[in-house]
């Protein structure tokens, strides 16, 4: 049986360290085909790590008067972590992996939105991390450079501004989207995050550098009254 991490806030299900199911999935999955692709790969090599944790794809959160799907839920013996997945890609092409596979990924384009999504997953992480017993974690894998990398100096403010997560970023407290201008963009963060990115795989030519972002949620983020439950 898999035995319980000492950090178990930093952990998946405080069964398995998220280095570990990235040591494992680079190998043989250096680059994935989309995110389907990678939640699917990540729940196979969570289970090889770790055969006492089940994972769920796809599973309905409810509350907040709107149904809501969370990518993952891990479920250990004694605790449980949510995952939200993003994977972002600029175009790149080539034959890699174990099986080699090829691999013709698209160019997504509005780096500025990709950037929200992922403080929306924090945020919506907080509220789905009411139990004492789940935290979250929100995991987001990238060949595009321009989200791991801080503006350029003396650039012009953008309307993401409040949402940049380049490498050494801090995300915390209520977060503007165009200084306000669009209020429903507006997300709101109980904790204080402190982005750090790391290397995911290094592949030939132009946009062959892969990074991962992992921001992990603690329970009770959002306190004991929470109201959706899984």
């Amino acid at each position: 049986m898999t035995k319980a991490l000492t950090d178990g806030s930093a952990s998946i299900a405080n069964r398995a360290a998220l280095g570990d199911v990235v040591a494992e999935l680079r190998g043989p999955r250096p680059v994935f085909h989309s995110e389907a692709d990678l939640q699917h790969s990540f729940a196979r090599v969570l289970w090889e790590l770790a055969p006492d944790v089940d994972s769920r794809l796809e599973v309905p959160q409810r509350g907040a008067g709107k149904a809501e799907y969370l990518d993952l839920l891990c479920l250990g013996p004694e605790s449980r972590t949510a995952i939200e997945f993003k994977y972002f890609t600029r175009g790149w092409t080539g034959t890699v992996g174990i099986p080699a596979e090829d691999y013709v990924l698209k160019a997504h384009g509005a780096a500025d939105l990709a950037r929200l999504h992922f403080v929306r997953d924090i945020e919506r992480l907080e509220r789905f991390c009411h139990r004492s017993d789940q935290n979250g974690l929100a995991l987001r894998l990238t060949n595009d450079a321009s989200l791991w990398a801080p503006p350029d100096p003396g650039r012009r403010r953008t309307r993401d501004h409040d949402f940049r997560i380049h490498d050494g970023r801090e995300l915390a407290g209520k977060l503007l989207w165009a200084e306000g201008a669009y209020e429903p963009n507006t997300c709101s963060l109980r904790g204080t995050y402190p982005l750090q990115w790391e290397a995911y795989s290094q592949q030939d030519g132009a946009g062959g550098e892969f990074r991962y972002l992992a921001v992990f949620v603690s329970p009770l983020a959002t306190g004991a009254d929470g109201t959706v439950d899984a």
